[in-house]
């Protein structure tokens, strides 16, 4: 495990097990990923655009914050909470697999809560798996690669393929202005292509 600033391992390690937390949690991931993607929000506006509890957010918020990832920007009521940036590269046990955990990232996987194609693609091919999904779904909105080539390179069948793209479309569009610039592998810092080693 590596991470892209220099910090001590003290921090590297609570900035692991943070995300490891987001990434275990769909719900508490969704929240991030609206703060990342809105820029700031009051417990309320989180409630409004989530549909959460009143309970249940002041929850999800105060772990995030003792998290670390998610800080309040105000003293006064109501506070206003913005998302830290998170960019953490990540390097399986075999070695043989790095990812990087971005917004991006962290967006897609607290949408299994709610999609069940991302659900079933983590439950087959883990986070590492749908990092690398997500670079071809940049890639296919981009016109760049089809889910053909997508199944062909990872070994899966072009259904699950072309099922993971389309699950994957609405949050390739809603961070990378695909129409006017495109986005590019780079946009997705150290999601790699080879991480192939999950199972069809």
């Amino acid at each position: 495990m590596s991470r892209t600033s220099n910090r001590t391992n003290g921090d590297v390690i609570r900035d692991f097990l943070s995300v490891a937390d987001l990434l275990e949690e769909p719900q508490l991931a969704q929240l991030y990923a609206y703060l990342a993607r809105e820029e700031e929000a009051t417990v309320q506006e989180l409630m409004d655009a989530l549909n959460l509890a009143q309970g249940t957010a002041y929850t999800y918020v105060n772990r995030l914050v003792d998290a670390g990832v998610i800080e309040a920007t105000t003293d006064t009521q109501p506070r206003i909470y913005v998302a830290r940036n998170i960019d953490l590269t990540v390097t399986a046990a075999d070695g043989a697999r790095e990812y990087t955990i971005t917004p991006v990232l962290i967006d897609a996987v607290g949408r299994r809560a709610t999609n069940d194609d991302i659900d079933t693609y983590i439950d087959r091919h883990g986070i590492a798996g749908l990092a690398t999904a997500l670079t071809y779904a940049v890639d296919r909105e981009r016109g760049e690669v089809t889910h053909r080539l997508m199944a062909e390179d990872l070994d899966i069948s072009p259904l699950a393929a072309e099922m993971i793209l389309q699950a994957l479309r609405p949050v390739v569009h809603e961070h990378f202005d695909i129409e006017v610039s495109g986005a590019s592998i780079a946009d997705i810092e150290g999601v790699d292509r080879d991480v192939v080693g999950d199972d069809a």
